[in-house]
């Protein structure tokens, strides 16, 4: 028998009474949350769960994940919960708003950028990975992450094409030298030997001499930081080091910091003449000037090697793969590079420019494959959202403070409402044609491959340099691409960046 409040219970009493009390306060805590929301606005449809703690719905996220079906299963919850709309509500373990509507993610990113951010429990659960990084931090820290970060990309450096350059040469002579590749793991060497070359003033040369284990690392600690973000309040339960996820961590920072001690080696005297020199100046150098904070140089460091390497690399392996399966786009691809530039002289940067089918074959492969295919922000007090609420969907979505909003560009950009009919001679929305972009623009907060507002991706110029560059330097030298996969489609896996989820075997001739 125990004793509570000078009465005695049975252990099976306790336990009905904790239970009641227990379920007292959820029916409580939900009368007052509900309340606080009609005040706020109206509710969106609702993806009901029909299991304790929403387990369904966790399972369903989940398993949908590991079989790269997440597109797949966005796809299936608005058709089935709100047929014709884009905006939903699920709950495993708390509220959850999904949306792909123009509107609402116009709100989050831009006209309400201050009501909504990455939030505390985000900031915690990507921390191990990001830390402080400028993709993991709201307010001053994120303003100051983006001023450090920023005068590396806001003008066009020549040493960057040189850079791409000496990498892209070495990339040719690995492709003509296969009968078929795997081009995605090519491209991963390819980036990574650009990007460090960009950030640390020395490349790794993984082309050369492979960098497997930090590749390896790196690629771990994405998928498994992908399982935690879709497990919600449940990623406790994700585990991480049977996974191997702080081992690779430690891989991936012990390869960061041979670079940072070199850059510390530096007085501050030397860092502010150095940047007096452009020929030797990287962008460590930039940021070590900023600040002699190690955490900060490395958190700053390992998210740019993200966003430089696995962004470009993808982008440029759906491209590839593309052209492998549409030789005419290829051969008029090609057309215009040689009538440009011709077959040897490397591209300027107003070559780039000056090539508008390029640009529309970039355009068309970040439309149907933006780069991050799911984003999530935090409400940082009591808002709203502008539409998808009420019996019509055109009222404003009740949001508290706290609320998680994941929104989707992929979704979005495939939602062929957004484009003009078929009827009228429109290309369909899911088929890959460049052609489209020559009479078609969309309309603004329709088409976000690099997000949009004040957190727009800062080395978004630089990412297409990189692509461009290297495509007219590939088609100057191959003249055909073959697909290796016999019609097999690559389906689509989104740990963070967007990736093809089989491996795309090429031939390059």
């Amino acid at each position: 028998m125990l004793q509570l409040f000078g009465v005695s219970f049975s252990t099976p009493q306790l336990l009905a009474v904790t239970f009641t009390l227990w379920v007292t306060y959820k029916v409580a805590s939900g009368i007052s949350y509900n309340a606080k929301l009609r005040k706020l606005g109206a509710r969106a449809p609702v993806r009901r769960s029909y299991f304790p703690l929403s387990l369904d719905i966790v399972y369903e996220v989940v398993t949908q994940s590991l079989k790269d079906k997440n597109y797949e299963l966005w796809l299936n919850m608005f058709n089935k919960y709100a047929p014709g709309r884009w905006t939903i509500e699920a709950g495993a373990g708390e509220r959850v708003i999904l949306t792909a509507e123009p509107e609402n993610i116009k709100a989050i990113l831009a006209t309400q950028f201050k009501e909504y951010g990455k939030g505390p429990q985000f900031h915690k659960d990507w921390a191990p990975f990001l830390g402080d990084g400028i993709f993991n931090v709201d307010g001053n820290l994120w303003h100051n992450s983006r001023q450090m970060i920023r005068p590396q990309f806001v003008k066009d450096r020549l040493s960057d094409l040189d850079i791409f350059e000496e990498h892209v040469q070495i990339l040719m002579k690995k492709l003509g030298e296969a009968p078929e590749i795997d081009i995605l793991d090519m491209l991963f060497k390819y980036t990574l030997d650009a990007a460090t070359h960009f950030l640390f003033g020395a490349s790794v040369d993984s082309q050369l001499h492979a960098q497997t284990a930090f590749a390896d690392a790196f690629n771990s600690v994405q998928h498994i930081q992908g399982i935690i973000a879709r497990m919600g309040p449940y990623n406790w339960a994700v585990p991480r080091k049977r996974l191997g996820y702080y081992k690779s961590l430690n891989i991936l920072d012990n390869f960061i910091d041979t670079y940072i001690d070199k850059a510390l080696a530096l007085s501050p005297k030397e860092l502010e003449e150095k940047s007096n020199h452009d020929e030797d100046y990287t962008f460590l150098h930039s940021i070590a000037a900023y600040t002699r904070d190690r955490k900060m140089l490395r958190d700053q460091l390992v998210s740019t090697l993200l966003a430089g390497r696995d962004t470009t690399a993808c982008t440029l392996t759906w491209i590839l793969y593309h052209l492998s399966m549409d030789h005419d786009v290829l051969a008029k691809l090609r057309a215009e590079i040689i009538e440009t530039v011709g077959l040897e002289k490397a591209p300027t940067y107003q070559n780039l420019k000056d090539m508008k089918y390029l640009q529309n074959v970039m355009n068309e492969t970040l439309r149907l494959y933006p780069v991050v295919p799911y984003n999530v922000r935090v409400s940082l007090q009591d808002t709203t959202l502008p539409t998808g609420g009420g019996p019509d969907g055109t009222q404003p979505v009740a949001i508290a403070k706290g609320t998680p909003i994941g929104y989707s560009p992929l979704v979005m950009q495939r939602r062929a409402d957004l484009y003009p009919p078929v009827e009228s001679g429109f290309p369909a929305p899911d088929r890959f044609v460049p052609e489209r972009w020559q009479t078609w623009t969309p309309k603004t907060w329709q088409y976000i491959p690099f997000n949009g507002g004040p957190r727009i991706c800062i080395g978004q110029q630089f990412a297409l340099t990189e692509m461009g560059y290297t495509l007219v330097r590939l088609l100057q030298r191959f003249e055909t691409i073959e697909s290796m996969m016999g019609g097999e489609d690559p389906g689509m896996r989104s740990d963070i960046v967007l990736q093809p989820s089989k491996v795309v075997k090429l031939a390059f001739r």
